[in-house]
């Protein structure tokens, strides 16, 4: 008797670790980078358009949101509080996408991507974490950087110095 609870123990075990280990065919793979594109394309859209709803409904309530400036990592509700009054005048921020690159999980759940973007700042990178949540996707984490060419960076070092050490400060 102890034997066969041994044996189905083992059974019930090595399929479990089957189920969680379930790799996604070549075609699901596809069929998630199209939604990711359709998504991320979608929420910049909401952004130019200045719909608010739009927008952060592709966020999950636990979304994070990283900015330019050292001080800008918002939650969801701060990152909504900070750009309410933008949409609210019609005219939040216009990114066209250039170039991205997605990637996704084994399991299919989680996917991450970086872009190269067109914006009124000039040339900037995004990236970001989508999860699967109940049959939606749902933005996690998203980091916007402006780039710097390589022979500028010196001069933006200097000019960025003294915002810096006053910043920093609150680290000390």
């Amino acid at each position: 008797m102890k034997n066969i609870i041994v044996l189905l123990l083992i059974v019930l075990i090595s399929v479990s670790c089957q189920n969680e280990s379930k790799q996604i065919s070549n075609l699901e793979l596809d069929s998630i980078k199209k939604e990711t594109n359709k998504i991320v394309n979608s929420w910049h859209k909401a952004a130019a358009e200045a719909n608010f709803e739009g927008y952060f409904g592709l966020m999950d309530s636990v979304s994070v949101f990283i900015g330019t400036d050292a001080s800008e990592n918002w939650n969801k509700n701060k990152f909504q509080a900070f750009s309410k009054p933008y949409f609210d005048k019609g005219k939040a921020w216009d990114f066209e996408t250039l170039e991205r690159n997605i990637y996704v999980n084994s399991s299919g759940e989680f996917v991450w991507f970086d872009e190269l973007l067109r914006t009124w700042m000039g040339t900037c990178r995004g990236s970001g974490v989508l999860e699967k949540i109940e049959n939606s996707w749902k933005i996690k984490h998203y980091v916007l950087s402006v780039s710097i060419p390589n022979e500028d960076i010196n001069r933006v070092i200097t000019i960025k110095k003294k915002n810096d050490s006053i910043f920093l400060k609150k680290f000390n």
